[in-house]
């Protein structure tokens, strides 16, 4: 076991000066991720504060049976809590328009659901209201109702790291990347069929239908994998 490892184990069982010590050593880590939050009407030292939660929750939530790194597992941790911190606070405004066309969004949702006797897509919706996808997806990030547009691989303490993240005002390739590692983590313990819809759908963003097609089998069928997997890969990082 290597020494950040060590230092974990030492942290979780209690040891206080393993968990400052491992604190200390990733203030860096934090301060590079706040800074991509500047301008947003707060002081970067909140922030910092904001981020240092995040970095000791993910001290606190690691797993060491996984094979992955720490940094790999805090940065998302650490972004999801100055993200919950800035949306609960207020920063995003959101109009009466937007909460009208979220709205709009919901019921059209749950009557396609009903008629299709499946989850509607987003390009469904979007024909549907006559609209444009990027503005539904706004209007529900921006209301906090992403729901099945935004799936959720893991949710710990508020924070979450989302398969689709459609409207980040500041796209992050490093942080798309580690999210997409641990996405891989999980994805090495599933069996073959849900890898395979799990691959499709979120790495190479392909519809239900599109996969129920490559496999040969129903898109309630795919709808229902999916799903099921979701739910069992949020199992696996929580437990």
């Amino acid at each position: 076991m290597d020494k950040v490892m060590e230092l974990i184990k030492r942290s979780q069982e209690g040891d206080k000066g393993a968990r400052d010590k491992l604190v200390q050593d990733n203030l860096g880590l934090v301060k590079s991720i706040i800074r991509r939050f500047a301008g947003r009407g707060h002081e970067m030292e909140d922030l910092f504060q904001i981020g240092t939660i995040g970095l000791m929750k993910a001290i606190d939530k690691f797993d060491l049976s996984f094979d992955v790194k720490f940094s790999t597992y805090a940065v998302p941790m650490i972004t999801g809590e100055v993200k919950r911190f800035l949306r609960d606070d207020g920063m995003i405004k959101v109009s009466r328009s937007l909460k009208e066309i979220a709205n709009k969004v919901r019921i059209t949702k749950d009557s396609l659901n009903g008629t299709l006797n499946r989850e509607p897509t987003l390009e469904e919706i979007a024909q549907e209201l006559n609209m444009e996808r990027e503005d539904i997806v706004m209007a529900l990030e921006a209301v906090g109702e992403v729901e099945s547009l935004q799936k959720t691989i893991y949710q710990g303490d508020g924070s979450a790291i989302s398969l689709m993240d459609k409207i980040e005002e500041d796209k992050n390739p490093n942080e798309e990347l580690l999210n997409h590692l641990v996405l891989q983590q999980l994805m090495d313990k599933l069996e073959e069929k849900e890898k395979t819809i799990i691959y499709m759908r979120y790495f190479l963003e392909k519809t239900q239908a599109e996969v129920a097609k490559k496999l040969e089998i129903s898109q309630v069928q795919v709808s229902r994998i999916e799903k099921k997997t979701l739910l069992r890969m949020r199992q696996m990082i929580n437990n």
